[in-house]
Formats: structure tokens, sequence, C-alpha cells
């Protein structure tokens, strides 16, 4: 199977990375800097589950792209899918699958208007990885999972071939028979920790620690209704999960989104709590939301145009 990982970064980089180091065809759609030093450095993984190295990667940037892969995986981020689909178009052919790793919802829109219906899987990763200064890809925790399935549910021949080809491959691959359900309850995750985290510039223990921990648990209370008027309500464990996780007083942890804007770098403001605001605004008032979005777009006013 053809495998195209359009981005080498902390998510397409740390996965196509496993990928490729297991033996798979894996080519990595990137840009010309990023190409340079994959081409001088090769692509590294800085892991407490187990470094690797591959010398020699298979790369190709927009402008070379002349061949069509079985498999495209999609790990830009939200607000650059646009420039990303312009990139890996010519790679689809009429039995490509494209997967798409984004974060939220509205990407799967853009895909099958672009693509068709039936080329665009689901599909939602869990690792926090980022890059260092020499383009290694560090892993910060003990988790990587890669789930995906097809967007109307059940099994087909092609999600099975292509879990044969994600399995053993250093991280967990996991097939899902309701892979819209597994997004919904990444996408309540990702807007409450990100949300918290974000709103109050700090770790989930130090804003716990300040006396916002209600407010932490009322913005999960939000996301999740939007969840159920959706039709994709989180059972009662997943909920209390994702409260557990963001209320915990002891917890260091903060969110990509916050180093991203410690960064000032461009955030998915929009697709990650944006889009959930506005299914909210249709069930009654979300104040947490509305202020974590109020937050988020304040930073995008102020920062430069000219970096995102």
């Amino acid at each position: 199977m053809h495998i195209l990982i359009v981005g080498a970064g902390g998510t397409g980089g740390y996965f196509g990375g496993r990928l490729a180091a297991s033996g798979r065809d894996v080519t990595f759609l990137v840009r010309p800097k990023r190409a340079d030093v994959l081409r001088s450095n090769g692509l590294s993984i800085r892991s407490s589950l187990g470094d690797m190295h591959v010398a020699r990667p298979q790369l190709v940037t927009a402008d070379q792209m002349d061949a069509q892969f079985n498999l495209i995986v999609l790990s830009c981020k939200a607000y650059d899918l646009g420039n990303a689909i312009e990139s890996f178009a010519p790679a689809v052919g009429p039995t490509t699958a494209v997967l798409p790793l984004l974060n939220g919802m509205a990407h799967l829109a853009a895909l099958r208007n672009r693509f068709g219906a039936a080329a665009v899987l689901g599909g939602t990763c869990f690792v926090s990885s980022t890059l260092a200064s020499d383009g290694t890809i560090i892993h910060m925790n003990d988790t990587h999972s890669l789930t995906f399935g097809e967007l109307g549910g059940g099994l087909t021949s092609r999600v099975e071939a292509i879990a044969e080809q994600l399995s053993d491959a250093g991280f967990e691959a996991v097939l899902s028979e309701n892979i819209i359900q597994q997004m919904w309850n990444k996408w309540v995750f990702i807007a409450a920790s990100a949300g918290m985290t974000c709103l109050m510039r700090s770790s989930i223990g130090n804003y716990v620690a300040s006396g916002a921990g209600p407010m932490a648990s009322q913005l999960v209370d939000e996301c999740a209704a939007v969840a159920a008027a959706a039709g994709y309500a989180l059972s009662t464990a997943a909920v209390e999960s994702v409260r557990s996780y963001v209320t915990q007083a002891t917890s260091a942890i903060s969110t990509s989104m916050l180093r991203d804007i410690e960064s000032n770098s461009a955030i998915e403001a929009d697709q990650i709590i944006g889009d959930m605001l506005e299914r909210a605004c249709k069930l009654g008032p979300s104040p947490i939301l509305a202020t974590v979005y109020a937050h988020l777009k304040s930073y995008e006013t102020r920062r430069d145009p000219g970096e995102i």
C-alpha cells in the first residue's frame, strides 16, 4: 500500500515515521524548508516508548506531486486545510482513501466537497509531540493512538486493509465501527482542555489551584451538550473522564494550543472552539465557551497577520 503523509511535524512525522521505520511504503509531503532538514538530518523521534530514526525518508513537495496513493493521512492544522488540499489533490485517485486527523468536524465537509464522500474516512489521534530546533520530533507523553473508520460506520474491506498496514507499527492503531462518535469524544476533550488552559494561560493544576476548577467543569458540560444535541452523546464515563482530566489539581499538563499562543503562532480557534460555540448557541447560553472564544479571537487580532 502506497501511503502519503501530508506533513512531517509532531503528528504526521510521529505516526508516519513509525510506519516508515516499520517498513511501510511511506512518502511525506512537506514544504521545501522541512524537506531540506529531513534530507540533511533524517527523521528522528525521541520517545519514552522508543526512539527511532529514518535516515532517508521518502519526500515530495507540492510542485513535484505526480503520483497517486492508496492512503493519504492528513495531519495539518485545521486552519491550513485549504492549502493542504491543494497540495495533495494530484495524489488522489479513484480508489484513494483520505484519512484526516484534524480536530473538530468542519474539515469533513471541505474534504467531501473536493474529493467526494466515498473518498473520505474519519479519524482522530492522541499524541503529544512537538518539533525540537533541529527538527527532531519529541514525544512528550506515553500515549500514541490513531483511531479511524468509515464515516458511515461498520467495517469494509478497505479499512480492514488499512488496519493491517497500520498495525504493529510502533503505535496503537484502532479500527472503529463508530468513528464519528470517537471524533466527538476527542472534540469535547480538546475543546475543554485547550479552552481552559488557553483561557487561564496556565497548566491544568495551576488554574485549579486558582479556583477555576468549577469553570472547567462547566465548560465540559457545555461541550458535552453540543455533542448530545448532534446525536453523539458521550457516555457518562467519557464525560466524567474529561471532567477529571481538566480538574486534576496535581496536573502539570498544558496543551499544544497554549504552547502555540506562547510562541505567537497560529491557532485553531475557529475550528475547535468557534464551531463548538456556534452549535452551542442554538441550544442556549454557553458563557464559558463564549468567554474562551473571545479570548482566543482577541489573541488572533493582536497577532501579526503575516505570521498566520
